[in-house]
């Protein structure tokens, strides 16, 4: 084994636990579906999807039923906040300046993570998704062209019901939504799905990235539509502060 493979230090391990305990108190947690034991320690690449602002604590307290400690690939904003900033920066998370030309150093910093036998959890879609039905939208190439670069299997990670606990908008409103969650604690469901096929042996193939984020969105879709059976069109929670943004809707590719 290389000596230099990452270990999750002890405040992420901690922090894993509050997580965990956290998203209990609030909701009710059924996470299933699993990631094979050889893989949980990397190297491998988590692409989960993004409904919520409550998603990284509901995916950090997923993972730890599964004995995965996974880096974040987060916001550079979330690095700019005394004292969480260092915190992240200190677990071993990865900056993402989005929009800036130093958000290629991201994907730099996250391969080598990986190559180092890391865990790397990324939303593809980039954003909290704005879908109409709150599908998974037209991915970014991030991951795939990640999963690519390091020859990392790509796992979906599909979750429902983080919406229910933080509208859109928190911040604003999120006391009334802890409230609500208290009182209701909503189900959420996480599943594990099977590693996905990307198609492609590496990005420099013309168009590549491209299909192997298209088949990464495929998987999220499969894997995220026995989580809602009962709400195959629309939510049934309505949060007014969410607005709707369908010009990045994701259209399957034909077989």
């Amino acid at each position: 084994m290389n000596t230099s493979t990452w270990q999750p230090p002890l405040i992420w391990r901690a922090a894993l636990l509050l997580a965990r305990g956290l998203v209990g108190l609030l909701a009710r947690l059924e996470v299933t579906g699993d990631v094979p034991a050889h893989l949980r320690r990397g190297p491998l690449v988590l692409a989960a999807n993004h409904i919520s602002p409550f998603d990284p604590l509901v995916m950090a307290a997923a993972c730890q039923t599964r004995g995965i400690a996974p880096r974040i690939m987060a916001t550079a904003g979330l690095f700019r906040v005394p004292l969480f900033g260092a915190a992240m920066r200190h677990a071993g998370h990865i900056r993402v300046d989005r929009g800036t030309s130093a958000v290629h150093r991201a994907l730099d910093d996250a391969a080598s993570a990986v190559a180092r036998g890391s865990v790397i959890l990324i939303y593809p879609e980039g954003r909290i998704g704005l879908d109409p039905g709150m599908w998974p939208e037209r991915g970014k190439t991030g991951a795939a062209r990640l999963a690519l670069a390091c020859g990392a299997p790509v796992i979906p990670v599909a979750q429902w019901g983080s919406h229910e606990v933080l509208p859109y908008q928190a911040p604003r409103g999120m006391l009334r939504g802890i409230a609500r969650s208290l009182w209701r604690r909503p189900v959420i469901r996480v599943h594990f799905g099977t590693p996905v096929d990307l198609g492609e042996t590496t990005a420099a193939t013309p168009g590549a990235a491209r299909r192997a984020t298209d088949r990464i969105i495929d998987a999220l879709t499969d894997t995220l539509a026995p989580l809602r059976p009962d709400e195959p069109d629309l939510p049934r929670h309505v949060d007014p502060g969410r607005p709707i943004d369908p010009s990045r809707a994701h259209r399957r590719r034909p077989a």
